[in-house]
């Protein structure tokens, strides 16, 4: 039986859903459509533009069918369970690749395009993929909660199968913690470093000055995704951790609910941070805008050219 109050979040999870599609599709496109795939940097956003989609169409819609607690076995429950899982912990393995490509840049600027290759960054990718695929499946080889009972028909739920074991000690104690600590302090390290070397280059017009610029301000843009993940997505394992190991106190179902819906909304917010803040999809996202709503033929003219050459 569905509890009362998931009638009022239920429609917004489907309004997220669709954020998500859509807002990440049209990074991709806008991705695609600037011919940046090329770029290392741009690989890892679309990677995560993909996790983000895979978010709206996939996870957020098993996750309403977990919600409404359909009869199904618990095997085809656990499965769905993992799947739920799995965008969100590729999103953490392909941000920490980008903040790792983001320190590469400012930490060996000399030697980085012949270190880090085009075909190096898709097997990254992959990489990333197959580690999330992994992690995410685990409970399928044992590490779930026993069922008593019969195990072909019964409510399935998120919890009724996975064990908080797993989703505490594991997936945020060892997979999203750690990484999110080194994301963070590369990311001071990016930004004290360019910020001193530009202060060492003020009124000096130089190659180092703009490379380092460029930089700073993308290192600052993907940063704020990095910010808005952990806002997302702490509330959620913090309430799961204390659930855990606070046997006697008791989390609300609601209040539960609100965090899971916050940790979605995540992956509609990083394509409004980067329609917003890169230059290149802001200006792909405003041809579009102008091409299908203002009815008026934009042409690039000198001056957005040199400001898309703010990408590299």
């Amino acid at each position: 039986m569905v509890r009362s109050y998931e009638w009022v979040f239920m429609p917004l999870e489907v309004i997220i859903a669709v954020a998500c599609c859509m807002g990440n599709m049209l990074v991709i496109w806008a991705v695609w459509k600037c011919g940046v795939l090329r770029k290392p940097t741009f690989i890892f956003i679309v990677s995560l533009a993909v996790a983000d989609f895979l978010v709206g169409s996939v996870a957020i819609p098993l996750a309403l069918l977990v919600d409404i607690r359909m009869q199904i076995s618990f095997i085809e429950c656990l499965v769905m369970c993992c799947v739920i899982i799995m965008p969100q912990a590729a999103s953490v393995t392909i941000l920490l690749a980008i903040t790792v490509d983001r320190f590469l840049r400012v930490r060996i600027p000399l030697t980085y395009k012949s270190t880090v290759s085009i075909k190096h960054s898709w097997i990254l990718v992959a990489l990333c993929w197959f580690t999330a695929a992994l992690l995410s499946f685990m409970p399928l080889f044992g590490w779930h909660n026993t069922l008593d009972g019969d195990s072909t028909s019964f409510k399935c739920t998120l919890l009724t199968v996975t064990s908080y074991s797993y989703l505490v000690n594991f997936i945020f104690f060892s997979f999203f913690l750690p990484p999110l600590v080194v994301m963070t302090g590369l990311y001071c390290y990016i930004y004290l470093t360019t910020r001193r070397l530009l202060r060492a280059n003020v009124g000096v017009a130089s190659v180092s000055s703009t490379y380092y610029q460029k930089e700073h301000r993308l290192a600052t843009s993907l940063g704020l995704v990095l910010g808005f993940f952990a806002v997302c997505w702490l509330p959620l394992f913090i309430m799961m951790t204390v659930k855990f190991y606070g046997q006697n106190i008791e989390v609300p179902f609601v209040a539960i609910d609100t965090v899971v819906l916050l940790s979605h909304a995540n992956s509609a917010i990083n394509p409004i941070v980067y329609s917003f803040k890169i230059p290149k999809i802001k200006e792909a996202c405003r041809k579009l805008w102008m091409r299908n709503f203002s009815g008026e033929e934009h042409q690039q003219n000198k001056q957005s050219s040199a400001q898309s050459n703010d990408f590299h």
